[in-house]
C-alpha cells in the first residue's frame, strides 16, 4: 500500500478515535509534517460539513450562473443498445407468435 495513503488512513482513524495504540506513534509523527497536518485539517472540515444541519444559503447570482452553465452543457447521450435490444426483443416475440 502507498505509504502516504496508509498515513492518511491512520490520521483519519486517529481523528475518529479508532486508531490502534500500536499505530499511534507513527500517526502522531505524520502530523508533524505539512501533508499530515493538511490531512488532519481536511478530515476535520469533512466531519464538520457532515455534521452541519443547515447549509448556508446560496445567492440568486450563484443559481443563475449554475443554470447558465447547465444550459450550455450538451444533453446526455442515450445508449443506442437500448433501441437495438428493444428491436431484438420485438423480433423474437414476433417470431414466437408466428410459430
Amino acid at each position: 500500500m502507498d505509504t502516504n495513503k496508509k498515513l492518511r488512513e491512520q490520521i483519519s482513524a486517529l481523528k475518529d478515535g479508532a486508531l490502534p495504540d500500536a499505530d499511534l506513534e507513527l500517526a502522531l509523527a505524520a502530523l508533524q509534517g505539512s501533508d499530515g497536518r493538511q490531512a488532519w485539517d481536511l478530515y476535520h472540515l469533512i466531519g464538520d460539513t457532515l455534521r452541519e444541519t443547515s447549509a448556508p444559503a446560496l445567492s440568486p447570482a450563484f443559481h443563475a450562473r449554475l443554470a447558465e452553465r447547465l444550459a450550455g452543457e450538451p444533453p446526455p447521450l442515450r445508449r443506442a443498445t437500448v433501441a437495438a435490444e428493444s428491436t431484438g426483443l420485438a423480433a423474437v416475440l414476433a417470431k414466437t407468435a408466428s410459430s
